[in-house]
């Protein structure tokens, strides 16, 4: 195996990661800020969020065509220049059609990046060495969400939104930097040829069923608009139609052989379960913080910082016991401690105490990091090198579309039980009855959110060891 500089290409990898991260849910809890700022509704605030997921939605499924056919330099400047250029214009921003032309840029450098992050891992280490590796990844992804929204509440309190991305700028050009300095071509150049109908069903498919799903969260006319329906059907149409195409070329956009290892559906099913546990969670416990104890933005942020920072903190530490035991002694105790907590937290109350909510939380995180990263990482290990761009594609793309549902479902839950309590209510407008509908919606989402553990957990029991044998395996090919 070639000899890489594995450490600086991890250190532009990893920096340009977290900072696009950071960016992406450090504005969440700009949004209220920016509705005043900028004269906006609700809703259109909201397409600041939609279309970063719809950008990524779209872009992901074609990042396994786009490392056959640009190097690895060229893919890593093409998305921190994305990321530069767009984190630069919202700096400037002036008005919500600059910002929404940023967030699509730094969705698009994201959307590339975060493929070719965990595809490098793939290239430059060996088995025994990934899953440690994909921990440094798992510690970005958890980590830049978690710090996002307090160091942003702080931003916004004392400076203003702006200096979100002017604080983001600086790095992103030092991983640019770094990368230009040391990331070396670790990928073949194949260029395989490019189906334009593949691109079309791709976008339509992919990028329906994430708009549809993220309206229908929005909850204006939830499940029922037109809107929201059309999307989706629109969306599986082009799917199965996307599916059956991939399935009948010869050199497809998105390899489905990978759906032929086991381990890989394993690995892929408990990463889609951990999304959504943690995208319900992650949206109804900040409401119900805030709308439901009162709580100020800042002090939320504060509250969820421990959990999701020991997370972070803890993948890579998780990656190590999974290069050395392998994924079950670590994956079904992780989903039995999340079921735990989830079963807590569906019965937290108001009088419920802030150490007791940031206990569960810690419990919460530390079960997911005990899960996410070695599941995924036994999953890609049983692929052959020529499937490591489809396989991580698949992944990356599957998991945009868990999020937006497992977000759409949470609201959806959410709002069905607080007025199904507030049907039943003498006094539905008082602040502490509003306040019990908001507790009574949230364990309801919690109770959700522990059903799909528990499917997780089913899956979790056929996880096992694998063993890479890729020089037999080539041969397939």
């Amino acid at each position: 195996m070639k000899k890489y500089n594995t450490r600086a290409i991890m250190a532009s990898l990893l920096i340009c990661g977290f900072v696009g991260m950071f960016s992406e849910t450090a504005l969440n809890i700009a949004i209220s800020n920016l509705m005043d700022v900028f004269q906006i509704s609700a809703a259109t605030a909201q397409w600041l969020t939609t279309g970063f997921l719809l950008t990524l939605g779209i872009l992901m499924p074609m990042t396994g065509l786009l490392l056959q056919w640009l190097t690895t330099r060229q893919l890593f400047i093409v998305s921190l220049v994305s990321s530069i250029v767009g984190t630069l214009i919202a700096a400037l921003a002036f008005n919500f059609e600059m910002l929404m032309v940023a967030r699509v840029l730094q969705a698009a450098g994201m959307g590339l990046l975060i493929p070719l992050m965990f595809n490098t891992i793939l290239v430059v280490y060996p088995p025994e060495q990934r899953g440690a590796a994909m921990g440094f990844v798992g510690l970005v992804i958890m980590f830049a969400p978690a710090t996002g929204p307090t160091v942003a509440g702080l931003l916004i309190e004392y400076l203003s939104w702006h200096y979100i991305f002017w604080l983001s700028l600086p790095f992103l050009v030092i991983g640019l930097l770094i990368g230009l300095k040391f990331l070396e071509n670790v990928t073949e150049v194949t260029r395989p040829r490019i189906d334009p109908l593949s691109i079309i069903l791709s976008s339509l498919g992919f990028g329906g069923v994430v708009f549809g799903f993220s309206k229908a969260g929005e909850g204006e006319g939830g499940w029922t608009s037109a809107i929201v329906l059309s999307s989706i059907v629109i969306g599986l149409i082009a799917l199965v139609l996307f599916t059956l195409r991939q399935m009948l070329m010869r050199g497809p956009m998105m390899n489905l052989r990978v759906f032929k290892y086991p381990m890989f559906i394993v690995g892929l099913l408990l990463v889609l379960s951990c999304m959504m546990i943690i995208l319900s969670s992650m949206i109804i416990l900040p409401m119900y913080l805030q709308n439901g104890m009162k709580l100020s933005a800042f002090a939320t942020g504060l509250m969820l910082l421990p959990g999701s920072a020991l997370n972070g903190i803890l993948s890579p530490r998780m990656g190590r016991l999974f290069d050395k035991y392998g994924p079950k002694w670590l994956v079904i105790p992780g989903l039995v401690i999340v079921a735990v907590m989830l079963w807590f937290f569906s019965s937290i109350s108001v009088a419920s105490s802030v150490a007791f909510i940031v206990s569960l939380h810690i419990g919460l995180m530390i079960g997911i990091s005990m899960v996410w990263m070695p599941a995924q990482t036994n999953g890609l290990n049983q692929l052959p090198p020529e499937l490591y761009p489809h396989g991580t594609a698949v992944m990356n793309t599957l998991q945009q579309v868990a999020g937006a549902i497992g977000t759409a479902v949470a609201i959806s839950i959410l709002t069905k039980g607080m007025e199904k309590y507030l049907i039943g209510s003498s006094m539905p407008s008082e602040p502490a009855e509003m306040a019990k509908a908001m507790m009574f919606g949230s364990q309801n989402v919690f109770m959700f959110a522990m059903t799909v553990t528990l499917l997780g957990l089913a899956a979790a029991f056929f996880i096992r060891r694998v063993v890479v044998k890729h020089a037999t395996m080539n041969s397939m090919h």
